[in-house]
């Protein structure tokens, strides 16, 4: 609860709402616990015996922690998370209470289908869509203030068995890059290992203001974001508020969060003022990357549950405020082996850092052929905002790897002469690489993609975005860059030396990237003109970047790593699309009502003031100026409306287009209109006295008492 001053050890209390193996063990016969391991880490199915015992020992954990009701819990494309709650109550033959959770229930559910997005998958009226256990993310409670749910993580099919949901893919993503992983493991000698899986931790930054404030702003109520609002004279110009002391009243927030998500077993290393005001930041710890995935959708739950307790109101937009630092959620992925290793960092060995090389090198080539797939994973309507200036990765996509991996990589490529052994060839250079676990070099904040010592940095996505999206289409690109990697190393044979083949790949890998890789400012128009010149992709707009999905190469490749059929990328991108289109005609809806409700009869009150005041001391000798004023009031107004009148006609006529020529419409009509608007607002916001303006401004948003 806000406002505790007792608080338990993070040791005392973590994890104690996630039925995980520590729990699992305690409640559970050791066979059936060893089943449903195998379940877990093999993929085995679990007997319906063996099912009914599960939950049975789930049900009695989540009572005992005060439950009283469970729930699939998935991932639908909408990037939030879903839940239909069931209750664990039902009555005996005899009209007694009992609690009941059978097997069968913990399996499978039927949570309806009819109006979650499908892309056309499936018709409103086909409403079946089944929830299905995914143990390999371990059940949880979110509580409640008069008890709590257990939440199940599930995937979500329709009848036919087409995903309708983001983690199905992202699972198959999953695999696709680990299963290619252990090959090329294997391929270096790495014989005992058991498994390797990808890692990934998502910074999270987001804004927080007063909850009172918000509640005039029709714009932040349903857009989440501001749509008009003049700057304040203090925004971000001092540069004081990143790293800053965090305000006491945001501290106890934090507390609180980090708090309840300790019991959900999610660890926040860090917490810190961004570079806005009123803009922060959680950093979680790295996890398997189906599980970061759902503790990042936890990690969201819970602060906005904790900001409404706090009378603060939360926005995860990537651009609430115009001319100031937006939100972004910054992946850094990784993959770790079973014996504790991260495969993405730099050892002392040159035979293990041939193999960093290999799997850096399959992540490069990947992305340079595959960009705008990651392009189009970060695409959405508030990402338009924000991508492209001084302040996120732009929408041009391109690696940065720092001066070192750069000169390795370019002396790989070049290669040397014929009588040099290749063992000279890895020394040269190859022995400075321990440098790279400390900083190899500085930071290059305008990268889309950022290798960061042991990680890669995927800048782009979006605050609210899921991680499912970005996460498969980043897997995607990076098992095909394995599967080729491995493809070159087998193809030397199996009597070659596997340093000189892997160094094959390497070379090859590093030449097919060189045109993704950039290491200046990637925000210049220079970089723009060099991208093109280069033959990267460039898409400015949200459905540009979206029909990327679409690209016959994007298509086979989802087909053939088995992560999405064609028929199922191409929902994928209209799902996508229909959010843009519904979320921007949204915003111009609550534009013209804040027009009409607010802006327009403000400028009527100011300029009946002002001509009330004029006539009261008519003939004066700053007549003059006064006349200026009242005529820049209602040239003012008469522009609004006129755009106003405009802004109409085009929603009306959007009713009449489809496909491509509504988003077309929306894009290169509809958001310029808005920007026009808003201009002649924010001038108006300026000229109009404070008591008559009719919305809290900027100055009043971005101030936490």
């Amino acid at each position: 609860m806000a406002g505790e001053v007792l608080y338990d050890k993070a040791r005392d209390i973590f994890g104690m709402y996630v039925f995980d193996r520590r729990a699992m063990k305690e409640r559970l016969p050791q066979h059936i616990f060893n089943e449903l391991m195998a379940s877990i880490e093999g993929g085995q199915k679990l007997e319906p015996n063996t099912a009914d015992m599960v939950a049975s020992a789930m049900k009695e954990w989540a009572l005992a922690k005060g439950a009283t009701h469970w729930t699939h819990w998935f991932h639908p494309r909408t990037e939030l998370t879903a839940e239909k709650h069931m209750s664990f109550m039902s009555k005996d033959e005899n009209g007694m209470p009992i609690e009941s959770f059978k097997g069968k229930e913990l399996i499978q559910s039927e949570p309806d289908a009819s109006s979650l997005p499908s892309g056309g998958i499936r018709s409103t009226f086909e409403a079946r869509g089944y929830s299905a256990w995914d143990p390999s993310s371990p059940a949880f409670i979110m509580k409640s203030r008069k008890g709590g749910t257990l939440c199940i993580p599930s995937v979500f099919i329709s009848y036919d068995g087409t995903p309708l949901d983001l983690k199905t893919p992202l699972l198959r993503a999953v695999e696709a890059v680990e299963t290619r992983a252990m090959r090329i493991l294997k391929l270096f000698g790495n014989r005992g290992l058991k498994w390797a899986h990808v890692t990934m931790g998502a910074e999270q930054e987001f804004f927080l203001i007063d909850n009172e404030m918000a509640k005039g702003r029709p714009d932040i109520k349903y857009c989440g974001r501001t749509i008009i609002g003049a700057p304040s004279p203090k925004g971000q110009q001092m540069e004081d508020h990143y790293f800053g002391s965090i305000p006491h009243r945001v501290l106890a927030f934090m507390e609180d969060v980090e708090r309840d998500l300790y019991r959900l077993g999610v660890v926040i290393n860090t917490r810190h003022n961004e570079t806005a005001p009123c803009q922060f930041e959680f950093a979680p710890m790295f996890a398997d990357a189906n599980l970061a995935c759902d503790q990042n959708q936890q990690i969201m739950d819970v602060m906005r549950r904790m900001a409404h307790r706090h009378n603060f109101c939360l926005l995860l937009h990537e651009k609430p405020f115009a001319g100031l630092n937006g939100s972004g959620k910054h992946m850094n992925v990784s993959i770790m082996d079973s014996e504790g290793r991260n495969l993405l960092t730099p050892s002392t060995n040159h035979r293990k850092n041939i193999q960093f090389l290999t799997f850096l090198g399959a992540m490069i080539l990947g992305f340079s052929r595959y960009s705008g797939l990651l392009r189009a994973a970060i695409a959405s309507p508030g990402n338009i905002h924000r991508l492209g200036g001084n302040e996120a990765p732009p929408a041009i996509m391109s690696v940065y790897l720092g001066s070192t991996l750069t000169k390795i990589l370019d002396a790989v490529e070049k290669g040397l002469p014929d009588d040099l052994p290749a063992q000279a060839l890895i020394d040269l250079g190859m022995n400075k690489l321990p440098s790279l676990t400390v900083d190899n070099s500085d930071r290059n904040r305008t990268a889309p993609l950022a290798f960061t010592g042991d990680k890669m940095e995927f800048r782009a996505p979006g605050a609210p975005q899921s991680i499912a999206g970005p996460l498969t289409m980043f897997l995607a690109a990076w098992a095909w860059g394995l599967e080729q990697m491995a493809g070159i190393i087998e193809s030397k044979g199996s009597d070659a030396d596997i340093q000189e083949a892997a160094l094959d790949a390497v070379r090859h890998a590093a030449a097919e990237s060189r045109p993704l890789r950039f290491e200046g400012n990637a925000y210049s128009q220079a970089w723009r003109k060099e991208a093109k010149k280069r033959g990267l992709t460039i898409a400015n707009s949200t459905p540009e970047a979206l029909d990327l999905f679409v690209d016959p190469e994007s298509k086979k490749l989802l087909a053939s790593l088995g992560i999405m059929s064609e028929r199922e990328v191409t929902a994928y991108r209209d799902i996508r699309l229909e959010q843009y289109e519904k979320t921007v005609e949204i915003e111009m809806t609550v534009l013209q009502t804040m027009l009409w409700e607010g802006v327009l009869p403000a400028i009527s009150r100011q300029i009946a003031l002002e001509g009330a005041a004029r006539c009261a001391v008519a003939g004066g000798t700053e007549m003059g100026t006064w006349d200026n004023y009242l005529a820049q009031l209602s040239g003012l107004k008469i522009a609004i409306m006129d755009a106003s009148r405009e802004l109409d006609e085009l929603r009306d006529g959007l009713h009449a287009l489809g496909g491509k020529e509504r988003a077309a419409a929306i894009t290169e009509k509809g958001l310029p209109l808005c920007a026009t608007i808003r201009s002649l607002c924010d001038a108006a916001e300026k000229l109009i006295a404070r008591d008559i303006w009719p919305y809290h401004t900027y100055t009043d948003l971005l101030t936490i008492a």
